[in-house]
């Protein structure tokens, strides 16, 4: 289970939701939101790494928008788009830096603490990684990353990024070229075969169940590793 929880703000409180593991205490986690918001496939993936024995923050990013998800269905995908052309990105690194600060604060995690992001979340999360100071990253086909490697040099903690090979938003092109700005400083790139973009989403048409687990299983290993030690 979930409790809502604020995050201050120099202009307000951010509303976000935190999940406890089993034992209450743990590495930390900041789950970082689709286009869709904080959806229930959001929610089910904060509550997976609370099964692991995470505490994880979800950040409600389009809190000044007065928006928590938009509703799962065939007008989704328009819905988010409209939300991340009127979503501020500057304001959103500085929340979503303040959400990291914050859960590392918490009483409840004990050492390290991560972001992990899908899609708008992955550029976020990996924005917010390259000017603060995680202690690992994982991106699932950040929509943005093609607009921030200029930003690659700064990111210093290990990361991991996953791709579609089969993507219709970030093509072949686009994801050779983040490969190289990433893994220049040691970030590791996994590519799965057939995937289109935002394949680890089960409530969205793209779903891949193969690339999916594929992925989960190399993410929850990789958080493992720089996160659970």
């Amino acid at each position: 289970m979930s409790e809502r929880v604020t995050i201050p703000l120099t202009d307000g409180r951010m509303p976000a939701d935190l999940w406890l593991p089993e034992g209450a205490e743990g590495p930390g986690v900041v789950l970082v939101q689709e286009i869709f918001g904080v959806s229930p496939y959001i929610r089910q993936r904060a509550a997976d790494l609370a099964d692991l024995g995470y505490v994880v923050l979800v950040p409600h990013l389009f809190w000044r928008l007065g928006v928590t998800s938009v509703p799962n269905g065939p007008e989704m995908l328009g819905q988010g788009m409209d939300l991340a052309s009127r979503f501020d990105w500057e304001t959103g690194v500085t929340d979503t830096v303040a959400a990291l600060r914050a859960l590392r604060e918490r009483p409840s995690v004990i050492g390290r603490a991560g972001l992990l992001g899908f899609c708008f979340g992955g550029g976020m999360a990996f924005n917010v990684a390259a000017v603060d100071a995680p202690d690992a990253l994982v991106a699932y086909y950040g929509s943005a990353l093609p607009d921030l490697l200029h930003l690659a040099p700064q990111l210093t903690a290990p990361a991991l990024f996953h791709f579609g090979t089969a993507d219709g938003y970030l093509d072949p092109e686009k994801v050779a070229r983040i490969t190289e700005a990433v893994e220049a400083n040691g970030a590791r790139v996994e590519l799965h075969e057939g995937a289109d973009h935002a394949f680890d989403n089960p409530d969205f048409v793209n779903y891949h169940a193969e690339a999916s687990a594929a992925a989960w299983q190399q993410t929850t290993a990789f958080l493992r590793e720089h996160l659970a030690r």
